[in-house]
């Protein structure tokens, strides 16, 4: 059964081609591929952003207030109009995640989540939380502004299914096109090679994961996919990166200006 409700704290780090394998193969001891890893290396996860026609949800994040929000549209792989995808909420409230979601049909995700009007309700639905949703949707206009996608590979910890390493790569973005199934392309976010993993733990890392961290000199990092191609797109000036303990330069945004979002 799917999970539509998470709450959990989320720590980013950035890693070059090297690390990751190297994290990849220590961490193989501990914990075990996502279902959807089980056959592939990676898996494609693609996401539709709504905010108003100002990006005022994305620029409230980036202040870095106690409390922010975002909605998307969720899918796994390139959907088609009869695909099953997620209307997600994702809040963040002093450092704790909240994710919550509901699948739907494609066609009538679009349809909710363009006039706000709750779908006929079916047993794959959430209702509580489209309701939700749908009270987002009458307090501000929102737009499909973002189309997101990333390859991942995660994992699950043995023994405590609550722990979760996430690597993403190939960040692409465009703000064109802005539908799920017209197919999965976009501008590069990062340098090839660079790989964001992410940390998800409902209550703290384990020890032997906070000791591989040290050992290996990672360090936390403030990142948003979303933060990071809105900065982007309004020109920001060239900064510097930090990853594996190194700086490089990398035009167009800053990962540490990037609030978690």
């Amino acid at each position: 059964m799917t999970i539509e409700v998470f709450n959990r704290y989320e720590n980013k780090y950035m890693l070059n081609e090297q690390m990751f394998h190297k994290l990849q193969h220590r961490i193989s001891d501990y914990m075990e591929p996502d279902g959807y890893n089980k056959n592939e290396e990676t898996y494609t996860i693609t996401n539709l952003y709504y905010d108003t026609t100002d990006s005022d949800l994305i620029r409230a994040s980036l202040e870095k207030p106690k409390y922010k929000e975002k909605l998307r549209l969720r899918a796994y792989g390139a959907p088609d109009s009869e695909s099953e995808v997620y209307a997600e909420i994702k809040k963040k409230v002093n450092g704790l995640v909240n994710k919550r979601r509901s699948a739907l049909q494609l066609d009538e995700a679009y349809e909710f989540l363009q006039t706000g009007r709750m779908p006929e309700l079916r047993p794959c639905h959430n209702r509580q939380v489209l309701g939700e949703i749908s009270y987002m949707l009458e307090q501000r206009k929102l737009y499909p502004t973002l189309y997101l996608a990333y390859d991942r590979c995660a994992y699950f910890g043995v023994g405590q299914h609550d722990l979760r390493v996430s690597f993403d790569r190939n960040i692409r973005a465009r703000r064109y096109d802005l539908r799920l199934e017209d197919g999965d392309y976009g501008e590069l976010l990062l340098d090839e090679g660079l790989w964001v993993m992410e940390i998800k733990v409902v209550n703290s890392i384990p020890v032997w994961l906070c000791s591989l961290l040290s050992e290996n000199k990672i360090y936390p990092t403030s990142f948003s996919k979303y933060g990071t191609e809105y900065r982007q797109s309004q020109g920001n000036q060239r900064i510097w990166i930090m990853y594996d303990n190194s700086y490089c330069p990398k035009s167009a945004v800053s990962l540490s200006m990037a609030a978690n979002a």
